[in-house]
């Protein structure tokens, strides 16, 4: 089952950090501000939030009569939409502040009222989302409309009531998060204490605590104190899901470090460092590049870790650092097309990867709006597509192939040759216990449901 939703609207950019030797790049395009720049499930998966380069969030709800319904299970309607940053400019190093949503996190529901943490480059707002389908009238005060009534008029006293009225859904922020990043915040990661939460740029790492705005704790710095020896840039963190003093970031070379924030208040030695060492036969001049960790994911259970780097995506097993424990071919096929790709900066996308309820099966995106699902048990895996023909309710997803190029090609095979790299899916999100995927194709969501064992081959 399939539904798509469409974001309209105009105007941003895209920052593309870490060329060759690591020198801090920004590559900065006018595209349309609909482009979906994160998609993110809450916790229970009720909610689906979106963020595009034109600072705008959309929040999706599971219609709540489908979920016994065996065609309309997964059902997802908009339910809210608001404007979470507007472009700035910051007058003291005259730079524009874009307004693109870099990530999205939801914070667990402690009560009817749902909050989510947006970021773009430099600030972060925590919202509420609340509904409100009563109204009180009666008062003895006020009038209907609200004005102070003259008190000699009031002669009589009432008790106020509760009328019902039609739902509303209420968006309104509760914290600004701001002034604590130099550099473009990449990354924001809710611990599991509920109370704190960490944010990453290029160079730090800050920790805060969701009720204090006005200061936060640098638990990261990798910034050296010449820029000229800058050899790497954090690309993702994430704390662990289950131990609020461990928290993993990534790094530009290709490298994890796990942390523990009992060790030390700045942890810049880091407990574990995984690392996968290089087979000299096989360096070129981009290895570099397409070793660069564009995602970090903890597993639910928080004994594995998932990362994505530009050709291919790893599971690590945090008792093992000396290699990735299963290492997935997203696209080995591009391997031949990296000068191209450097040409015409695609080899820069950063993808991210999801893991459903169980661990047991990760999934990532490719070009062509081509989306990979790898089995970990079975070892089976299957490249689909995200498109208008498979957005048809009921539509059965049809496993697609690429053929590199000199292959040999079978019917419906895709050459490598003819694959749209303007077409790619960076951003995933698996429901948390469900198999629902959203799936964001430029400006277009798609959310499918499938069973998965029947798609692998």
């Amino acid at each position: 089952m399939c539904s798509v939703f469409h974001h309209g609207r105009g105007s941003v950019q895209r920052a593309s950090i870490c060329r060759l030797k690591e020198k801090i790049k920004e590559d900065r395009e006018t595209e349309g501000a609909d482009i979906i720049s994160t998609v993110e499930f809450n916790h229970t998966g009720e909610l689906l939030a979106t963020g595009d380069k034109g600072g705008r969030v959309v929040i999706f709800q599971r219609e709540p009569e489908s979920k016994n319904e065996l065609f309309s299970q997964g059902e997802y309607n908009v339910y809210s939409t608001f404007q979470s940053h507007e472009p700035e400019f910051d007058y003291l190093k005259s730079l524009e502040i874009e307004e693109k949503i870099n990530k999205i996190r939801w914070l667990p529901q402690q009560n009817a009222a749902h909050f989510l943490l947006s970021t773009n480059d430099k600030t972060i707002k925590l919202w509420k989302v609340s509904e409100r389908d009563k109204r009180p009238e009666g008062y003895n005060l006020k009038d209907e409309e609200g004005r102070i009534k003259d008190l000699s008029t009031v002669t009589s006293l009432q008790v106020p009531v509760l009328k019902p009225m039609d739902l509303m859904v209420e968006v309104s922020p509760r914290r600004l998060f701001a002034n604590a990043h130099t550099y473009h915040v990449n990354s924001i990661s809710v611990n599991s204490d509920y109370q704190t939460y960490m944010s990453a740029d290029d160079l730090r790492i800050n920790l805060w605590h969701l009720d204090i705005t006005d200061r936060s704790f640098n638990i990261v710095d990798i910034k050296p104190v010449n820029m000229e020896d800058l050899t790497e840039v954090i690309t993702a963190a994430e704390f662990h899901p289950h131990h609020c003093n461990l928290f993993v970031y990534s790094s530009s070379k290709g490298t994890l470090r796990l942390c523990d924030m009992r060790e030390a208040a700045l942890c810049d030695k880091h407990s574990k460092l995984f690392e996968e060492p290089e087979d000299p036969s096989s360096r070129s001049f981009f290895s570099e590049i397409i070793s660069s960790v564009s995602d970090v994911k903890f597993s639910h259970s928080g004994r594995y870790l998932l990362t994505r780097d530009y050709l291919t995506a790893k599971v690590w097993d945090l008792n093992m650092e000396s290699k990735p424990l299963e290492t997935y071919q997203v696209h080995d096929y591009l391997r031949s097309k990296l000068c191209s790709l450097y040409e015409n900066d695609c080899i820069f996308d950063k993808f991210e990867c999801a893991w459903n309820g169980s661990d047991s099966v990760i999934m990532t995106g490719a070009y062509n709006n081509f989306f990979r699902m790898f089995d970990r048990n079975t070892k089976r895996d299957v490249t689909l597509e995200a498109s208008r023909e498979s957005s048809k309710p009921r539509a059965v997803l049809k496993p697609r192939r690429v053929c590199a190029a000199g292959g040999k090609r079978r019917k419906d095979d895709i050459s490598v040759d003819s694959l749209d790299f303007t077409k790619k899916i960076l951003h995933t999100a698996w429901h948390p216990t469900e198999n629902i995927i959203a799936i964001a194709a430029t400006n277009n969501l798609y959310i499918f449901q499938d069973k998965l064992n029947s798609e692998m081959h």
